[in-house]
């Protein structure tokens, strides 16, 4: 464990000596409040419940955002800096620099998303909040943010361009989010199939309303311990190969 606590805190670090992980940061809150503001707050009466949902639908695209950005340079950026030499000559194995680096970019991400926990607090001063529902809200953007992430990471393992890490980690991604359009236009088997790969239309809309569905969590985490383990074959045949 000591390898990877000490790749999370180098990664951390990196993120908060950076201007990337500021931007990031900075870009995500302010659209998460203008979203917020203007949609969320700005449409009128309504139910508390719909207003966190509508919040929790706009910060859950923000977040997916947020995600490939942090990740875009993980692994890329090593390569790229030739510092990845240092990293295949230290004792670390590839798991481990996969599980640190994303560990790092996970942590980041989640004191971005819980940063916005005054904005639903804001629904107080005109109505009433369910407690329950932020739980699962914030629950299941820390979800859909570790899969996020775990894409980019995958995309980060495959080059040394940043740019073009970003492009797999978003084609990845365009792909998941658009499952649930294949499987309505699709017959069965094949139909269920793409509606369960959908990675924000089936497995998010619960988390929204404050349901936590245990098929819908395991998804997340499959997703993400699927695209780590990718990541970590990625790194070790380039590690091979040279």
């Amino acid at each position: 464990m000591r390898p990877i606590a000490l790749i999370v805190r180098r990664e951390l670090m990196a993120y908060l000596r950076s201007p990337l992980g500021w931007v990031v940061a900075a870009v995500a809150l302010l659209l998460d409040g203008l979203l917020f503001n203007f949609f969320a707050m700005g449409e009128g009466h309504r139910k508390s419940a719909d207003v966190l949902r509508q919040f929790f639908y706009f910060s859950s695209g923000t977040t997916m955002v947020a995600s490939l950005f942090l990740a875009m340079r993980l692994i890329a950026e090593e390569r790229q800096t030739g510092t990845i030499a240092l990293l295949y000559s230290s004792p670390v194995r590839d798991y481990q620099i996969v599980l640190g680096k994303f560990l790092s970019a996970f942590l980041f991400l989640a004191g971005i998303t819980l940063a916005t926990i005054y904005m639903p607090l804001l629904i107080l001063v005109h109505g009433k909040i369910n407690l329950g529902q932020i739980f699962a809200g914030y629950l299941g953007l820390l979800l859909l943010g570790s899969a996020s992430l775990s894409l980019g990471l995958f995309g980060s393992s495959l080059t040394r361009s940043q740019v073009v890490a970003i492009i797999i980690g978003a084609a990845l991604l365009l792909f998941l989010l658009l499952c649930w359009l294949i499987g309505s236009n699709t017959e069965r088997p094949l139909s269920e199939i793409f509606s369960w790969l959908s990675l924000h239309n089936k497995h998010f809309q619960p988390f929204m309303s404050g349901i936590i569905n245990s098929q819908d969590v395991v998804y997340y985490l499959s997703v993400t311990y699927f695209f780590l383990f990718a990541s970590t074959r990625a790194l070790e045949a380039r590690r091979w190969s040279g």
